[in-house]
């Protein structure tokens, strides 16, 4: 059974990094795979199901709802976000560092990596479709409440970006109502939070612990790798998001250390 699973998820993973891979070849735009993040991540979670999973335990297909429903929102948020924009200026760095070695570097280093990373954050819902366990426990309502709210806040959070970057009154200025006041990655937040949400939703399934090295995975990555790093990177020098960044928390939402001023710049943009 568990072998199915892994496998059936595999499968169609592996074809969807390897579609976007062409498309992000001739498209001259490897930031195309963001949008395929998710919606790769749900097709690899009912490709387990289908191949090997329990088709009637409440906990795999609640799950899988979960998941599918986080994928169709964060798809569609980033695919009308990168609408005539062109490349991400992080993939673009990497088009210009790797040069003549672009196509394989992008395949091993983007799409399959990206495909890794997918696997390994699937974990949760994959364990569960191989052994659901038994009934249901406190640890589902933990988990569906903390996926709740985490998938609010990180809906919110872009919402109220877009909507403030929608404003041309607003170019040029930071973010700091809303959720932003609070963090400088409250969008970020409730992507941890979620995650950590299905890993305790997965803890039913007696392989559930296997599971905790999803939401690790996703707090390193945007604590320390490609998320908060390399985004504020980008502004760091810039007096006004300096200021903004002294008196706002990073990641978890606290109360700022001082009233915004009445004129702001522009913000990160969220990935």
């Amino acid at each position: 059974m568990m072998t199915t699973v892994f496998a059936g998820a595999a499968i169609p993973l592996a074809a969807a990094m390897g579609c976007m891979f062409l498309i992000g070849l001739r498209a001259r735009d490897n930031s195309l795979v963001d949008i395929a993040y998710g919606p790769a991540l749900a097709l690899a979670s009912w490709g387990g199901w289908w191949f090997g999973g329990t088709p009637d335990h409440f906990r795999p297909l609640l799950l899988l709802t979960l998941v599918t429903l986080w994928a169709i929102r964060l798809g569609l948020h980033i695919g009308l976000r990168h609408r005539g924009r062109g490349e991400d200026f992080r993939y673009q760095a990497f088009r210009e560092a790797w040069g003549e070695t672009i196509v394989w570097r992008s395949f091993l280093q983007i799409y399959l990596l990206q495909g890794a990373v997918i696997y390994i954050v699937a974990l949760p819902i994959l364990l569960n479709v191989a052994d659901p366990g038994g009934a249901a426990r406190w640890t589902d309502l933990l988990g569906f409440l903390l996926f709740v709210v985490g998938f609010l806040f990180e809906a919110v959070a872009d919402w109220q970006l877009t909507r403030f970057k929608r404003n041309p009154a607003h170019r040029g200025r930071i973010i700091e109502e809303g959720l932003w006041r609070y963090s400088r990655h409250p969008n970020y937040f409730g992507e941890a939070l979620l995650w950590w949400g299905l890993f305790c939703l997965g803890l039913g399934s007696p392989l559930g612990l296997w599971g905790v090295l999803s939401p690790l995975t996703i707090g390193f990555l945007l604590l320390k790798v490609s998320g908060i790093p390399m985004l504020e990177a980008k502004y760091a020098g810039n007096p006004q998001f300096e200021a903004y960044k002294a008196r706002t928390s990073a990641f978890f939402p606290w109360f700022p250390k001082q009233p915004p001023p009445s004129t702001t710049s522009s913000p990160p943009e969220t990935p």
